[in-house]
């Protein structure tokens, strides 16, 4: 079913288009949720889903058969990172936006916000191939099996590799104040 919708797709049928997205809008907005770890709003999650449908219509020739839903989570992914990247220098705490009434704290959000820069930070200080490689497994929810195989490298030092970096990152963070 799902094979002729693409094929139908790579015609520019926007009827397929249509099922695509009412089979799998679902799955790529919880992609993007995963992937954002809880950093993006709801409104930018549908943003970020819109414009994954937009690339699927834009390369529906690229879609092999039977792999729609690797495409479409690669490309939520993809997405999803760019986006958390723009808002990194541009996220600005709006007081309207919150409720008094809600069970929420304005600094609690804030505080998971800043550990999410800090964060980011820190990893983008981690070499190559130490960051590929914990990039692969955190945000592309690769297996250590598939990272050794993709980038030519022993799984035993994949996995040594893992956990150096995640010392690293968490006596960083630590050495900027956070309680790890």
């Amino acid at each position: 079913m799902r094979d002729r919708l693409v094929e139908k797709l790579k015609k520019h049928d926007e009827k397929a288009l249509s099922q695509i997205i009412e089979q799998q809008s679902r799955f790529v907005a919880s992609v993007i949720y995963n992937t954002s770890k809880g950093s993006l709003t709801k409104e930018d999650i549908e943003e970020v889903t819109a414009d994954v449908f937009v690339t699927l219509w834009n390369n529906a020739e690229k879609v092999q058969e039977g792999k729609l839903k690797g495409y479409l989570c690669s490309i939520a992914k993809t997405r999803a990172l760019n986006k958390i990247k723009s808002l990194k220098n541009t996220a600005v705490l709006n007081i309207d936006d919150y409720d008094p009434e809600d069970n929420f704290s304005i600094a609690n959000e804030t505080e998971k916000k800043d550990i999410h820069r800090e964060l980011r930070e820190v990893i983008t200080e981690i070499p190559l191939p130490d960051r590929e490689i914990l990039i692969r497994y955190y945000y592309y929810n690769q297996t250590v099996s598939q990272i050794a195989a993709e980038m030519s490298i022993n799984l035993e030092t994949v996995k040594s590799k893992l956990r150096r970096t995640r010392e690293k990152i968490k006596t960083k963070l630590i050495e900027r104040s956070y309680a790890i």
